[in-house]
C-alpha cells in the first residue's frame, strides 16, 4: 500500500469560520467541525471531462474512476490555494486561481466541499501525473460517466452533480440570482 503522508488540516465551524484547531488528515474530529475539500473539473472544448483512474493503493476508492481532481485542504490553505496546488500536484496542471470561484459548494456530513470547473483543451501526453495517486487519465462524456458510474468502476456520484457539473461547464453560470 503507497505510504500516506500525515497533512494537517484546519478545522471550521458550521458557518466555514477557521476555528485555529487542526487535525491530521484522517483523524476523528467533533461533530461541530468541519473539513474542507476541492474538485477541479477540466473540459476539453468538445464538452469532455477529463477524468482520472484512482490508483489501485490509494487509501479512499482505490482503482476508481474520478473526476479531473479532488483533493483536501492543507493547513493554511484557503479552497483556491488548494485547487490550485492540487491540480498541479495530481495531473501537472498549472491554473492561477485567483479569479476563479467554485461553481458549487456541497456540503457534506463532516465538510465542505468546492467544485471548480475549467475549459482547457489539454494534450494528455504532456500530463504530468501524481503516481501515487493517479494510475491514467482520459476524456469521457456525460454518458460515460454515468456508464461507469452504472458499472461500478466509476466513484458513485449523484446524476444530478455530474448535469450541474456538464450544465456549469462553460465557467459561467447563465442564472441571474
Amino acid at each position: 500500500m503507497a505510504q500516506q503522508k500525515k497533512e494537517v488540516i484546519d478545522l471550521y465551524t458550521v458557518d466555514r469560520i477557521p476555528t485555529g484547531e487542526t487535525i491530521f488528515r484522517g483523524e476523528a474530529h467533533a461533530e461541530d467541525r468541519y473539513r474542507m475539500v476541492v474538485h477541479v473539473c477540466v473540459f476539453n472544448s468538445k464538452g469532455e471531462m477529463l477524468i482520472q483512474k484512482r490508483q489501485d493503493d490509494i487509501v479512499r476508492w482505490p482503482g476508481y474512476w474520478d473526476i479531473s481532481m479532488g483533493g483536501g485542504a492543507s493547513a493554511g490553505d484557503t479552497s483556491r490555494a488548494a485547487a490550485q496546488r492540487e491540480l498541479a500536484e495530481e495531473l501537472g496542471l498549472s491554473v492561477d486561481f485567483t479569479d476563479i470561484r467554485p461553481v458549487l459548494t456541497v456540503n457534506f456530513h463532516d465538510g465542505f466541499d468546492d467544485f471548480y470547473v475549467l475549459q482547457m483543451d489539454v494534450d494528455l501526453e504532456t500530463l504530468c501525473l501524481q503516481e501515487e495517486e493517479v494510475a491514467t487519465v482520459r476524456w469521457a462524456t456525460q454518458a460515460e460517466i454515468e456508464a461507469m458510474i452504472a458499472d461500478g468502476s466509476f466513484i458513485p456520484y449523484q446524476k444530478g452533480l455530474l448535469d450541474y457539473l456538464f450544465f456549469a461547464r462553460g465557467g459561467k453560470s447563465t442564472w441571474n440570482l
